[in-house]
């Protein structure tokens, strides 16, 4: 029993303290005024909701510079280039600041084709040097969209050809993966097979003076690395049309190693910035040089880390509520303003519909609660005389 009675002195000082009163029913007045705004109240907060936690699913990419030191690592390079040449008069090489032999970064595939392209193919070739034309040029106003959504270059995808003409083979197609070292180097494609020398190598093209040369090219693809989303090969699907014999291509590429951890994937790779100079070779006119294609690339001594940065939980919750409460508190203060306002006009206009409610209000909970009427204090006859 004391138990008992300690309990419920407890439950009433804790009764005592509650900060969130309970009105009764009896005591509440609804109104169409009230109702409509909890209409709207309730489609606010549900829009309301709706766009925080979807900002919150949408995190924010970081972009971190930070030094290179992986300088142990193999540099990959992806290569599918045609020349206006056929295979047997070009050689394709590599070379790089450590003087490694050539025969160590792999070989690549040489393909007699046509340097023309069937309809199919132009349309196909077109469509991606459109695209990724229109992807470099824009990609300060739709990089998100490509980090985000998982987009990026439109990789070579020119279909193969089905029709060969009638002639002979005036292309040649060199495609296929070198694994290079992590340091400046040349990839050139020149005039004649190389020879390879202890400290080097050198292009027979003296053999091939009366040969007409034309290094009208077309890249279909060159990128470092493994394929990434949000990361743009300037040079893929690039063309390069000449009737100079004597032209001299060069491209000064400046390689920029990339982690990237998002949502869509957790990959090492590179992407690249690139220069381009082309010039007539004409020894009389002061223009040195050897005829050919030059790939000059280098490594960038900062690394680029993109990675997605999420608000914490516990700081998204206190908005979310904050929000809720704020636009609640809000819609009741304005109920308040046009509910005082309209009692304000019903005086001036029509005063006998607020003398109703009163008395139906009385009425009607008079019926059912016991405070709003007086109850019968008689006292029984008998009692009184005793």
């Amino acid at each position: 029993m004391l138990r008992y009675r300690g309990k419920k002195k407890v439950l009433d000082k804790v009764k005592e303290l509650d900060a969130f009163p309970k009105v009764p029913e009896e005591y509440v007045d609804s109104t169409p005024v009230g109702g409509t705004f909890s209409v709207i109240t309730f489609f606010i907060i549900l829009w309301l909701i709706y766009s925080e936690v979807t900002y919150y699913l949408d995190s924010n990419l970081v972009f971190k510079f930070m030094p290179d030191t992986d300088m142990d690592e193999k540099l990959r390079i992806n290569i599918d280039i045609t020349v206006a040449m056929p295979c047997s008069n070009i050689g394709a090489d590599i070379l790089d600041s450590t003087s490694q032999s050539v025969f160590g970064f792999g070989e690549l595939q040489e393909e007699d084709t046509w340097f023309e392209l069937t309809q199919e193919q132009q349309d196909a070739f077109d469509a991606i040097k459109y695209l990724n034309s229109y992807l470099r040029e824009e990609y300060h106003s739709i990089w998100k969209l490509l980090w985000k959504k998982g987009h990026g270059s439109v990789r070579a995808t020119v279909p193969p050809r089905k029709t060969k003409p009638n002639r002979r083979a005036d292309a040649c197609r060199l495609h296929g993966v070198l694994i290079l070292n992590k340091v400046a180097g040349n990839f050139h494609i020149t005039a004649g097979k190389s020879l390879h020398l202890p400290r080097g190598h050198i292009h027979l093209n003296m053999l091939f003076d009366d040969t007409p040369q034309n290094f009208s090219h077309r890249i279909n693809r060159l990128s470092f690395g493994s394929p990434a989303y949000g990361i743009i090969y300037p040079l893929e699907g690039d063309e390069k049309i000449t009737t100079d014999e004597n032209m001299l291509y060069q491209y000064f590429i400046e390689v920029v190693p990339t982690d990237i951890d998002t949502t869509f994937e957790s990959i090492k790779t590179y992407q690249y910035s690139v220069k381009e100079l082309e010039r007539p070779i004409s020894h009389s006119k002061g223009s040195h040089g050897v005829p050919g294609v030059f790939f000059k690339y280098d490594m960038a001594a900062l690394k680029v880390k993109v990675y997605q940065e999420r608000e914490n939980l516990l700081q998204f919750m206190l908005r979310l509520f904050s929000i809720i409460g704020g636009i609640y508190i809000i819609i009741g203060f304005i109920n308040t303003v046009v509910l005082t306002i309209r009692t304000h006009l019903f005086k001036k206009v029509a005063p006998h519909v607020l003398l109703q409610k009163p008395n139906d209000f009385t009425s009607k909970s008079s019926k059912t609660n016991p405070l709003l009427f007086t109850p019968e204090l008689s006292v029984p006859l008998g009692i009184v005389k005793q």
